[in-house]
């Protein structure tokens, strides 16, 4: 009898790209669970104030942080960063994640699921973490205008998020997961030469504290970011996590593949089908035609690509109904025995 792959199995056949006998997918039954730290300092939930026809959502992130919503449902922004003078870097108090018993929920995950691939959630690398601390406006011109100070709020978060992933790895995820948004519609926010004097080696330290604990990692980015994903391969990043593919094009990420490959490394993609153009359509046809094609370019029986689902319709418009077609397409077409 042919012993059929657990989730865990096929999504690290997926990363080292050595044949899973189907595409790993995010969508039920998902491959994936999610794990993350109860350690929390200043963290509260989202309060409405103000006046009904005035209202706002309002919460504290772990960092300290102010945010603020006009609607029950996005994710709002920071109003008021808790850094208001880069004089306060030292004395500022980190949340602290070094603490081992702040995992035992994660460490309950893993007993729970031991067939699924369990990932452990970072609040970012040092980008996203500073850009909220400082208000991204004014983080901009910190990168800037004040450089030497700035890196030094970049170590102290390179130091908190090393002891967050070694702590997730002893608990025993399999991956640890990352969002950061680096880029517009057009191209990253900040050049590629600027980000690979101050960026690249926070991304590749990180990585390599990860790997050397046995675990892989992944980001999450939106936006166009072609001007940065070979540093971020070169650094270290094993799977890149796009809702806009087609934003890249399909040529430009089986290229990097390809590219990746002639480097003796591996590049997973995550995406769903494009939530901007593809899904946009609400054409059946065109949907599962897109999600075919990019089995067939960046997954090809052999790995290298995760099938993904958006999971808020709501705020990209949609009906579930179109993503549940793509859903579809990825199962009947995603199978080992199809490229054989």
């Amino acid at each position: 009898m042919v012993k059929t792959m657990t989730s865990r199995e096929i999504v690290a056949a997926t990363l080292d790209h050595t044949g899973p006998e189907r595409v790993a997918r995010s969508f039920s039954p998902s491959d994936f669970v999610s794990a993350h730290t109860t350690a929390s300092t200043y963290a509260t939930e989202w309060e409405r104030v103000g006046a009904p026809a005035s209202e706002v959502w309002t919460r504290i992130d772990e960092w300290g942080n102010v945010w603020r919503r006009i609607d029950p449902t996005s994710k709002g922004e920071v109003a008021r960063g808790v850094l208001d003078d880069l004089d306060m870097i030292e004395s500022y108090e980190f949340p602290d994640f070094s603490r081992p018993e702040d995992y035992l929920a994660v460490r309950e995950q893993r007993a729970g699921h031991p067939d699924r691939w369990l990932i452990g959630g970072l609040p970012g690398f040092a980008f996203n973490i500073a850009r909220k601390m400082r208000r991204f406006e004014q983080y901009l011109m910190d990168i800037l205008l004040d450089r030497e100070r700035i890196a030094r709020l970049h170590d102290r978060i390179d130091d908190t998020l090393e002891s967050m992933i070694r702590n997730y790895a002893a608990a025993g995820v399999d991956a640890v997961m990352f969002p950061e948004d680096w880029g517009t519609q057009k191209q990253t926010l900040i050049s590629p030469r600027l980000w690979r004097q101050e960026f690249f080696p926070r991304f590749a330290r990180l990585c390599d504290v990860a790997h050397e604990s046995g675990i892989k990692v992944f980001m999450h980015s939106c936006g166009q970011i072609q001007g940065i994903v070979p540093g971020l391969i070169e650094a270290g990043i094993d799977l890149l996590q796009f809702d806009q593919p087609d934003l890249h094009t399909l040529d430009l990420l089986e290229a990097r593949q390809k590219e990746a490959r002639a480097q003796d490394k591996t590049i997973t993609f995550w995406c769903p089908v494009d939530i901007q153009i593809t899904l946009q359509t609400k054409d059946r046809a065109t949907i599962e035609e897109k999600a075919r094609e990019m089995l067939d370019r960046l997954w090809r029986g052999e790995g290298g690509f995760v099938a993904g689902y958006y999971g808020d319709n709501a705020s990209i418009g949609l009906d579930p109904i179109w993503q549940d077609y793509a859903s579809a397409a990825f199962v009947g077409y995603g199978v080992r025995s199809r490229y054989r």
